[in-house]
This record gives C-alpha cells, sequence and structure tokens, in this order.
C-alpha cells in the first residue's frame, strides 16, 4: 500500500510528491539568490539604478508577510489548492518578471514572486505533516534543510551562467518549466482531505499584519543604507511598524478566527521554538552575509567564486540536517539535537571571529563547515518540533509561524550586524584621507573592486581594518548565538507521534482543547 487510510504516503507515491515539493521550495529558494548576479545587467538594460535595491527587496518583503497567511489559509481550505494557487502565482509573477520593460514593473513582478514563494515555503513542509508522521518526518526535513543549502550557491552560478548565455531575462523564465513539473505531480498525485466547513477570513489581521511587518523589514532594510538610522523616515518606520503590531495583537484576541492565533504561545514548546528561531535567524543571516564578503575583500575574487567557496558551510549544514533528521526518525527524541546545534553554532561564530587578513583559505573553510553543522542541526528540527506540538488544524500556522519568526529575525540581524559593522570600520578608518575613504562605501556595500585599486600601503591598512571590524560583528554573532543555546534547555521533549493528524472538520476547539490534543495520539 502507497497510501493508508490516515492520509499517510508511502513508497514510491510519497518519493514522487516529495519530490515536486522540493521542487517547489527549491524555486522559492533559489530566486531569494538567483537575481543577484543579473542586477548589473538588469540596470543596463532597463535603468533605475536608484531602484535596483528594490528587486531584491521586494521579494523578500513579499515572501515574508505572505507566509502566516499561507500557513492560515492551508488550515481553513486544505493544502493542496493553496500550494497549488501559490505555484500559480509564483509562476505568473516569474513570467511577467521576465516580460518587465521598466524597472517600475520589474518591481512589482517581483513582489508578485514574492507572494507566491512565501506559499511555496510553508506550504511544502505543512503538506509533509500531513502525509509523513512525525516520528519519520525527520529525515524528510533534513533533505528540505538541503534545498536551502543548494540554492544558496547554485543561484548566483545559475543566475551567472543564464546571463552570460541566454538574457537575464531567462533568470526568470527558468522557473516556468520547473513549476510546471510541480504543478503536474501535486495535481495528479496528491489526495489530501480538504476540510468542509464555511470559515472567516481573517482580512484585518492579514492587513495590520502586513503592515507592521512590512514596516519594520523597510526600517531594517534602509537603516543605515539609503537613510540615516535617526532620520525621519526611519524613525517613523518603527513608530508605525511598533504601533500596527500593538494593534495588531489586540484584534488577534478578538477574532472569530485569527491569523496568527495567539493561543499557540500558551505552548512552552511553541513560545521556545519561536523565539529560538528568531535569535538564530539573527545570527544566521546577520553573520552569514559577510562571509562572501571577507571572501572577496581579502581573497580577491569574484562574487561567482566567493559564493563557490561558501560550499564548506552548505556542506555542513546539509550533512547534518540529513543525518541529524534519520538520528531523530530513529530514536523518536529531538531535545538533544538544538542543544547541541547551538553549541556547535557558539563555536563556529567564534571561530569566525578569528578571521584575518593572513588566514589561510583552507582555515576559513575549516571554520565555515563548524557554523555549517551547527545550522544543519538545529534548523529544521525546529519546524518539526512546533508540528509535532501543534493540534492538527493549527499545523499550517504553525508551520508558518516558525519560518516567519525565523526570516524576521534575519532581517534585523542583517540590519543590527551591518549596522556594529559600518561603525566599527568608520572609526578604524578615521585616521585615513577623506578622498579615499569617500568611495569605499560601508557595511555589507562595501566595494571590493575600489578596495583592491588602493595604493599598496593604504589598501593593506583598509584590510586590516576591515578584517578587525569583522571579528566584531563575529564576536557579536557569537553572543547572540547563545541566546538560543539557553532557550534550548528549556525545550520540552514532546514524544513524537507515529501517525499522522488529520485536520479537524470543525472550528477550532478552545485552548483547552489544545491539551485534550497533546495527550490523546501519541502512539
Amino acid at each position: 500500500m502507497e497510501a493508508h487510510d490516515d492520509g499517510r504516503l508511502t513508497g514510491a507515491a510519497l518519493r514522487t510528491v516529495f519530490a515536486a515539493l522540493m521542487l517547489g521550495m527549491f524555486l522559492a529558494a533559489l530566486d531569494q539568490t538567483i537575481v543577484s548576479t543579473a542586477l548589473p545587467t538588469i540596470v543596463g538594460d532597463l535603468g533605475g539604478l536608484n531602484h535596483l535595491s528594490w528587486v531584491v527587496t521586494s521579494y523578500l518583503l513579499a515572501s515574508t508577510v505572505s507566509t502566516p497567511v499561507y500557513g492560515k489559509l492551508g488550515d481553513m481550505f486544505g493544502r493542496k489548492p493553496v500550494f497549488l494557487a501559490a505555484i500559480l502565482v509564483f509562476l505568473a509573477g516569474s513570467m511577467l518578471a521576465g516580460l518587465s520593460q521598466s524597472m517600475a514593473e520589474l518591481i512589482g513582478f517581483r513582489a508578485l514572486q514574492g507572494v507566491g514563494a512565501g506559499g511555496l515555503m510553508v506550504g511544502a513542509q505543512a503538506i509533509i505533516a500531513d502525509i509523513v508522521p512525525p516520528r519519520e518526518r525527520g529525515r524528510y526535513m533534513g533533505l528540505i534543510g538541503s534545498v536551502f543549502a543548494v540554492a544558496s550557491v547554485a543561484g548566483p552560478l545559475l543566475g551567472g551562467f543564464l546571463v552570460d548565455n541566454l538574457s537575464w531575462r531567462w533568470v526568470f523564465y527558468v522557473n516556468l518549466p520547473v513549476g510546471a513539473l510541480a504543478v503536474l505531480i501535486v495535481s495528479t498525485r496528491l489526495h489530501l482531505h480538504t476540510p468542509s466547513v464555511r470559515h472567516r477570513i481573517d482580512y484585518l489581521g492579514i492587513g495590520l499584519l502586513t503592515g507592521g511587518v512590512g514596516a519594520l523589514i523597510l526600517l531594517t532594510t534602509w537603516g543605515g543604507t539609503q537613510y540615516a538610522w535617526g532620520s525621519d523616515t526611519i524613525v517613523g518606520l518603527g513608530v508605525a511598524g511598533a504601533a500596527i503590531i500593538a494593534v495588531f495583537v489586540w484584534w488577534e484576541r478578538r477574532a472569530v478566527e485569527p491569523i496568527l492565533p495567539l493561543r499557540l504561545f500558551r505552548s512552552s514548546v511553541f513560545s521556545v521554538a519561536s523565539a529560538m528561531g528568531f535569535t538564530i535567524g539573527m545570527a544566521m543571516f546577520g553573520a552569514i552575509i559577510f562571509i562572501p564578503l571577507f571572501l572577496q575583500i581579502v581573497y580577491v575574487v569574484s562574487p561567482t567564486s566567493s559564493g563557490l567557496r561558501t560550499i564548506p558551510l552548505m556542506a555542513g549544514l546539509l550533512t547534518a540536517a540529513i543525518l541529524s533528521g534519520r538520528a531523530i526518525s530513529r530514536l523518536g527524541r529531538y531535545r538533544a539535537f538544538p542543544i547541541a546545534g547551538t553549541a556547535v553554532l557558539v563555536v563556529g561564530m567564534y571561530l569566525l571571529s578569528l578571521l584575518d587578513v593572513g588566514t589561510p583559505s583552507w582555515v576559513a573553510s575549516a571554520y565555515m563547515v563548524v557554523v555549517g553543522v551547527g545550522l544543519g542541526l538545529v534548523m529544521q528540527v525546529l519546524v518539526l518540533v512546533v508540528q509535532n506540538d501543534a493540534r492538527p488544524q493549527e499545523i499550517g500556522v504553525a508551520t508558518s509561524s516558525a519560518t516567519f519568526f525565523r526570516s524576521v529575525g534575519g532581517a534585523f540581524g542583517v540590519a543590527i550586524f551591518g549596522t556594529i559593522f559600518a561603525s566599527r570600520l568608520s572609526h578604524r578608518l578615521a585616521g585615513l584621507p577623506r578622498s579615499v575613504t569617500a568611495h569605499l562605501g560601508s557595511g555589507v556595500q562595501l566595494n571590493p573592486r575600489q578596495i583592491d585599486q588602493l595604493p599598496a600601503k593604504v589598501h593593506l591598512a583598509v584590510l586590516h581594518a576591515f578584517a578587525h571590524s569583522l571579528q566584531g560583528v563575529f564576536l557579536f554573532g557569537m553572543a547572540l548565538a547563545a541566546v538560543p543555546f539557553v532557550l534550548s534547555w528549556f525545550l520540552r521533549e514532546v514524544p513524537l507521534r507515529t501517525s499522522v493528524a488529520r485536520a479537524a472538520e470543525s472550528a477550532p476547539p478552545e485552548p483547552s482543547g489544545q491539551v485534550a490534543w497533546q495527550s490523546k495520539d501519541r502512539s
């Protein structure tokens, strides 16, 4: 039997559907990075250099704010139709982005892509929860984690290849055949239970969440780069974002079917896992974004080559994610892995703080492996933890919340680490002539080519200033990684279920129902 009465899939049916889900997630993850190498060519064709950053920002913003919406809609109307809708939205955005005739059109269609991408990431992981029991899900979560590792390396490489041999438009067109294959497989081979109860969509909650998170992400994206941190724009975004989020929390307590049920936070497992995801996202995205910059400036390599040199980090993440997933499935226990993973991540961040101008490349690679192993041991485990703890009709929103908090944490991490780095670098370069430092850039916008063209003595001074500034960033990352390490000790071990949980065909029960669910089916 390949399909069981409770909705579980096995054998060839599971492998086929899982491959389609991974294709969908791969597309969403790939489009976070594939555009980077095509941006100079896009500007040369469409113009609009002043709005270039929005090609990336619009995608990030749309995918982040849409994530919790998809999770809730999947719980309400069924995972399959919502996932298919997300693929179609993503493919429509991809086709229109490739057809863009102006920078404004491209930015708008990238946002449409992002709206679809949010559903691809959440939908795939929630569907896995519908067809694979938690006890067996670890091995699949490890493979899902590998999708992000592969996409982060393959994105810039594939983008560069397509731009050099075809056109920048193929960076978007390449999604169409892959997405069509995923639609075909999911449509014909995936059969899931769809709730038949009428639901009330929390439109106000969706609007408030979108507005509040959008303002905060723009704050972290623009702060210290396009606008000074103390500028009216940044302060206004911060005040508006905080106020809207406060109203959102107030409204969610009163909504009939809230888009993000606050009762989820009554579970210590969900609260601890969400806090860990947020802080790990800060440490991971905030620090790792500087590794390619270090490789480009210190080892004088191209952006594409720096992407290849991060393969050790991705290899460590991939190996640890797969092995830990298999171990969890075999043992039926997970708590030790987040504890070990965050501990290894603290060590890895400390090792990165030792990077200097004279560090051999093989040593830098070894340090990256350690960081990758730490991330691989913990990232996807947190998704499994919240899915196993959630009630059947809230698995989608629990899954999306885990992804959402990690993404928002990453946005804040990039901003905070960028500010720390820019401040330290500015202080260390204060002794150099203004004519030298004016054209170098700052933070993640530091220009490797301009540094390489400096006179020998000035070049060496800038390199040492850069390396010492970066060491402070990674030390902060180490301190930040210690937070989820402490939190991991408070993560309660809940036995992994050996059967899948079909969503109930009724409105969500009162908060007390969660206790009944958690004690019911732990066979």
